[in-house]
Order: structure tokens, then C-alpha cells, then sequence
């Protein structure tokens, strides 16, 4: 008897388990009916002009739900605008979406951000401090190494 009692109480415990979702799954892993988001990859080349750096990174949501990221500020820069490229063309935008279960990425000729009014030059080695501001889920801050002028995230170097 005490066999049958093991199997059915992994049973019933397995089930209890399952049951404690947030009731809006989307079968890709993750139950979560709000944006759960993380940041990975940033880096800013070092600048070669004085006032102006680029920054790049990849925001990723594994949450049920989209988010925006609507502004980034940093102690380095009077403003940090956010840039698309479409065609060849760099175009400022005011917000981004980031989809349910996706990933907003700027990258070098893609989206991408703009350190503007830089109060200083950042140095090779140095890391600058970001804020990353969303719609939904509030703010998240991001230390972003500056790697040099023609850092290359693909090899590393």
C-alpha cells in the first residue's frame, strides 16, 4: 500500500502545481501576464567626437505582455535621444516597443541611442550609467562599458 500512496501523492502534488499559474499562459514557457524584462549586451564604442556617443544594447521581455521603453537619461549626457534606421535614413524616435515574448535590440546601423551634450568624454574601460524608463514597468538602471571605437559585439573585440 505504501507504493501506491508515493505515486499518487507526486500525482496530486504535480497537479496542485500546475494549477498556480496566472491563468493567461501562452504556451512559450512563461505564465507571467505582465513584461519581465532584462537587459543584455550594452556598450558604448568609445567616442571620437567630444559632445556625441552611440550606445547599443539588446532589451529582452520574457513576460505575456508588451511594454515601451519611453526615455533614457544618463549622468554622461544632457540628453539621450532614441534613433531608428530605416533605409539608410536615422530617424528619432520617441518610444519603442517591446513585444510580449520578444526583444527590442539597437544595434550599430539599426536602432540605436544617442548620447548628446556630453558633459565628458568617456574613456575605454570606463562604464557610464543609464536609466532606462518603461511604460509599464517603471525603470531599470544599466551600466554600459565603452569598448573601443571599433568594438565588434559578433567577435568581442
Amino acid at each position: 500500500m505504501r507504493r501506491a500512496l508515493l505515486p499518487a501523492a507526486a500525482l496530486a502534488g504535480a497537479l496542485a502545481l500546475a494549477g498556480c499559474g496566472s491563468g493567461t499562459d501562452t504556451g512559450s514557457g512563461s505564465g507571467s501576464s505582465k513584461a519581465e524584462l532584462s537587459v543584455s549586451g550594452p556598450y558604448m564604442p568609445q567616442p571620437v567626437s567630444a559632445d556625441m556617443a552611440a550606445g547599443f544594447l539588446t532589451i529582452s521581455n520574457q513576460g505575456g505582455a508588451k511594454d515601451e521603453l519611453t526615455s533614457v537619461t544618463s549622468d554622461v549626457a544632457g540628453q539621450v535621444t532614441m534613433h531608428s534606421t530605416v533605409g539608410g535614413a536615422m530617424e528619432e524616435k520617441t518610444s519603442f516597443a517591446i513585444p510580449a515574448h520578444g526583444q527590442l535590440v539597437f544595434k550599430s546601423g539599426g536602432n540605436h541611442l544617442m548620447f548628446e551634450k556630453l558633459k565628458h568624454k568617456p574613456e575605454r574601460g570606463q562604464k557610464v550609467t543609464l536609466r532606462l524608463t518603461f511604460e509599464k514597468s517603471g525603470a531599470l538602471t544599466v551600466e554600459m562599458p565603452v569598448k573601443s571605437a571599433t568594438y565588434n559585439p559578433s567577435t568581442g573585440h
